[in-house]
């Protein structure tokens, strides 16, 4: 018995060149995602929004060396940083009333920039700061957890104390992270220093051996299983 032989329909023909077409552009459509995703752009590195008020931490933070926990008092006891109120700009930037004396202490009360700090701390409402450094919704992070463990702000968000305008320093991606997690010694230091942005240790300063000692008595064991940081 001899078999016919089957034959596709005519119609197929320019099917399977509008499939070949679509495979070829998915193909090319994930490299080019996965190209996009993991570029420095893409993942935000030099991230600088314009703030309403224009406060340098150059200034504040490095040349006047205010401590990071004045403006962000929370950082050793939660998981967020807190951005600081109004009340506390005003602690040294009070404005001055009809007569030009102010109730505070006054640093350049007259000055145009701090308008807005004023009239926040007038009507009560509060200051709509940019957030430079923003993780995704599904990324949970405790800043307490690492600052206490005596990881300094400089390992995440760079040399603010050196930032006219502070901008996101590194990727704050998952690998990223993960790398951190993996061999957390280097980013290790004495907790005192934690918010000393500009500590260097002394000249015949071990970091191997103090990052081992701190591990082993702070219990410092960082995990790398998704439900540390995906909650």
């Amino acid at each position: 018995m001899i078999m016919q032989r089957f034959l596709f329909p005519r119609w197929s023909n320019p099917f399977l060149l509008v499939l070949g077409a679509a495979l070829g552009g998915g193909g090319l459509f994930a490299v080019a995602v996965g190209g996009l995703v993991t570029d420095p752009v893409t993942l935000n590195i030099g991230y600088e929004p314009e703030q309403p008020v224009p406060f340098s931490h150059a200034i504040h933070a490095g040349q006047l060396k205010l401590d990071c926990r004045y403006c962000h008092n929370t950082v050793f006891d939660a998981a967020h940083a807190a951005v600081p109120p109004t009340a506390t700009c005003i602690n040294c930037h009070s404005p001055a009333n009809d007569q030009g004396q102010s109730a505070l202490a006054a640093v350049r009360a007259d000055s145009v920039n701090l308008k807005p700090i004023h009239e926040s701390w007038k009507t009560g409402k509060s200051m709509q700061w940019k957030r430079v450094h923003n993780l995704p919704e599904y990324v949970y992070f405790n800043h307490a957890a690492h600052v206490n463990s005596g990881v300094s702000c400089v390992s995440c968000h760079g040399r603010i104390d050196q930032m006219e305008v502070v901008y996101q320093h590194e990727q704050l991606s998952m690998a990223w992270c993960i790398q951190c997690h993996e061999n957390p010694n280097e980013h290790l230091r004495p907790k005192e220093f934690v918010t000393k942005l500009d500590w260097e240790p002394p000249a015949d300063w071990d970091q191997e051996a103090f990052a081992e000692k701190q591990r082993a008595e702070h219990n410092i064991h960082p995990q790398r299983h998704c439900a540390v940081c995906h909650r």
